[in-house]
């Protein structure tokens, strides 16, 4: 009762929300077009379906074959799992809500809607930050020979997920709150409450959960441009040696430019309601960073396979294995009519063409079903060819 007052006192406070006596629980916002909620509904059915369908790909890709279980690819999986559920959880809310036009659920589904989409965008945010620290070890090497192994990515996921959930769960025991937003179809950490015990847990959440891990992002990429560079000018060492290192830091970048992107206006967005409680915003201008934050869940697996020919070759292969056994086939039948047609004019060629003939078909039917033998074993492996 006391988290659902400080919503009342706390979100509901700028003139351009509407009279205090609107309940977002029970009508949709009167300043708020239906055409805007149905926009807005339709834009989260396409970026959750997008998220969902990519992310799950990652995984399962990842899972089907070894040769994508490595230490790194680990955390990248975490990575595609916390936007998979932040999807799951929050974008499926939101797409309900926003179809509604209000958080017709209740009180207790936007305290999870808002538990959720903060504990999982934190778990993508420190698993970019341990990617970027990965990158620096391996490529500058101040460890000397030290690599990621399978237990330290272990322990990492583990830490993510473990501080992430220290820092999200206060708001449901009684520091600070999750509350609607000021549209009124999704909720949030409680940005806009003047208390002290609100602010503090603010201005600790956001130093601990996004200031922390951002610089963590910016030292260690900071440093590992700076070896680019020199390793750059011994011309050969990093295109021969280091060239796969090269390509996934790359590959690390972008996501993490993709993610900052899609959050940076957010994170703005809520230490400036948080230094400025009583400023006035206008609704749909207020839920514009909500959102877009988002889709930052899209654009993580667009990037890996895009700009990771290994994963890129798996996945073809896992969504096309029946069009490999239908062209195998082909190949076959193909073969045999050959073959069928040479007999029938054997009689008008020599014994020596003739027997030439024989010893070049058997040779293309045997290297035929070595290549076949060689897919076969690949297929159950599990390993991708490449």
């Amino acid at each position: 009762m006391d988290a659902l007052r400080a919503f009342r006192n706390g979100s509901l406070s700028s003139s351009y929300s509407a009279p205090a006596r609107w309940d977002p629980f029970r009508r949709p916002l009167d300043s708020i077009q239906p055409w805007q909620f149905s926009l807005l509904a339709a834009v989260m059915l396409l970026v959750t379906s997008l998220s969902l369908a990519e992310n799950l790909a990652v995984i399962l890709v990842t899972f089907k074959f070894k040769q994508l279980r490595q230490p790194v690819n680990y955390i990248i999986v975490n990575l595609s799992v916390a936007d998979f559920l932040v999807s799951l959880t929050g974008g499926t809310i939101s797409f309900l809500t926003n179809l509604k036009g209000y958080f017709f659920m209740g009180y207790w589904a936007c305290v999870l809607e808002g538990f959720a989409v903060t504990f999982f965008g934190i778990v993508s945010l420190w698993s970019l930050a341990l990617l970027a620290f990965e990158r620096y070890v391996v490529i500058c090497r101040p460890l000397r020979n030290t690599r990621l192994r399978g237990k330290h990515a272990a322990l990492a996921i583990v830490f993510v997920w473990s501080f992430s959930f220290i820092w999200t769960i206060p708001p449901t025991a009684g520091w600070s709150s999750y509350t609607t937003s000021k549209i009124g179809t999704t909720c949030e950490p409680n940005w806009y409450s003047g208390a002290y015990a609100d602010r503090t847990y603010i201005i600790t959440f956001f130093t601990t959960c996004f200031i922390v891990p951002l610089l963590v992002i910016l030292v260690s990429y900071g440093k590992l441009v700076q070896k680019l560079k020199k390793v750059s000018d011994a011309q050969g060492r990093l295109g021969t040696t280091r060239r796969p290192e090269r390509q996934v830091t790359r590959m690390v970048v972008f996501m993490i430019i993709a993610f900052l992107i899609c959050w940076m206006p957010y994170a703005t967005f809520s230490v400036l309601v948080t230094a400025y409680p009583s400023i006035e915003l206008d609704p749909c201008l207020a839920a514009i960073p909500a959102f877009f934050s988002k889709t930052a869940t899209v654009y993580n697996p667009i990037i890996y396979v895009f700009m990771n020919k290994q994963f890129r070759q798996c996945l073809i292969q896992m969504f096309s294995c029946s069009a490999i056994g239908t062209a195998e086939s082909n190949i076959n039948l193909t073969s045999e009519g050959a073959g069928l047609t040479q007999d029938r004019r054997g009689s008008e060629m020599s014994p020596m063409a003739a027997h030439s003939t024989i010893s070049k078909r058997k040779t293309g039917d045997e290297h035929r079903r070595q290549q076949s033998l060689a897919l076969l074993t690949a297929s159950e492996n599990g390993m991708c060819p490449m």
